[in-house]
């Protein structure tokens, strides 16, 4: 059974146990022998159904519910981009993940960030468990496995209809589990401004036995001079007023160092980059979106970057928490500073988990 979480290059050779399924849109229940017979004009088994045709506003849609014992093993997602309002779709769109018959979500973000592209925007991200390709071909490598149900929704809050969402989920289905299997979760925060001297929550309220995996900060500076002070703490296992772990910096945590910055004709600018674990794919400070109208170049500066503790999960027996400072500094020194953050943290943990808190509302998602 443990091969069947065996990825890489190094375990390929070794024989492989399950059933291997999919679900899409042309075989929307993983059935054996039942995919691509939704009707075309080109005939019988030539692309009838390629995607789920009008997501109409407010409705939840299912995209997979699978009955039995497996874990997910890649998603694939892209939603078209022409609609009326297309600028919000990626934050109104709402991706939940049930496991195992349970009636609060274990994974609930925004779908756009789920794939590491905050803002309401695409961009190319280049890392292991997520990739995102033009244009807007959004996947997750994350395994998830359940023992009973899997099951994933998908909610359109958006004022539009969309008219057309494409996706596919590969899986295995598997005789049985290992007793000590972890749950995968996610979940997405945001404060529209930090407090000063108040650490802005990646996560808290975590119980239970687990391990966190990666963390996405989407950023949106409010106030001049270099941000990117802040170090992230670890709360584990029933730490209150100092954490067990504590970084050094933002820049630090994914990965780069000295403000990302290199010089470029003169200039002193910040370094973009992919990486299969850490990563700073966007960075925008001028508006690029439809509603631009006077094409005013007034955007505040916005930042999108990934963390991925793969090779160095963060282990907790207990519980918890998350917490990033927002401080910055200039030719003063460092300050204490308010920013617009936004966050997903990924982590596995044993069931039952302890539900989200609620969600934002759309208008309060939406990128400044």
């Amino acid at each position: 059974m443990y091969q069947t979480f065996m990825g890489g290059l190094a375990g390929l050779p070794l024989a492989k146990h399950g059933k291997s399924r999919a679900v899409n849109a042309e075989n929307p229940y993983g059935e054996k022998g039942k995919g691509g017979m939704a009707e075309s004009v080109l005939g019988p088994s030539r692309k009838g159904a390629p995607c789920i045709k009008g997501l109409i506003p407010g409705s939840v849609t299912t995209l997979a519910e699978i009955e039995g014992t497996g874990v997910i093993q890649h998603i694939w997602i892209t939603v078209t981009d022409h609609t009326d309002k297309d600028y919000y779709v990626l934050r109104d769109l709402v991706l939940r993940m049930y496991w195992d018959e349970e009636q609060e979500p274990s994974v609930e973000t925004p779908l756009g960030d789920f794939f590491c592209c905050g803002f309401g925007r695409g961009c190319i991200v280049n890392s292991l468990p997520v990739a995102v390709n033009p244009t807007r071909g959004m996947n997750c490598y994350f395994p998830m496995p359940f023992k009973k149900k899997a099951k994933i929704t998908i909610e359109n809050q958006h004022e539009c209809e969309v008219p057309a969402f494409f996706y596919q989920v590969d899986y295995c289905l598997t005789e049985e589990m290992p007793e000590d299997i972890t749950y995968f979760h996610a979940q997405w925060r945001r404060e529209r401004m930090t407090e000063k001297q108040k650490d802005y929550v990646i996560l808290d309220n975590v119980k239970g036995k687990g391990h966190y995996v990666g963390t996405y900060l989407a950023l949106t500076a409010l106030e001049r001079y270099w941000w990117g002070e802040g170090e992230i703490k670890f709360y584990l296992d029933g730490d209150h007023d100092y954490p067990t772990i504590c970084g050094t910096g933002t820049e630090d945590y994914f990965g780069g160092a000295w403000s990302f910055a290199g010089q470029i004709d003169g200039r002193t600018v910040e370094n973009t980059y992919n990486t299969p674990f850490m990563g700073y794919p966007y960075y925008s400070h001028h508006d690029e979106g439809i509603h631009n109208l006077y094409h005013n170049d007034d955007i505040l500066p916005q930042r999108g970057f990934y963390r991925w503790h793969i090779m160095d999960p963060v282990l907790f027996e207990e519980d918890l928490r998350i917490t990033i400072q927002q401080i910055g500094t200039c030719h003063k020194g460092n300050f204490e500073r308010q920013d617009d953050l936004a966050s997903v943290a990924y982590w596995y943990q044993c069931e039952p988990h302890i539900p989200f808190a609620p969600l934002l509302k759309k208008e309060d998602r939406w990128p400044r």
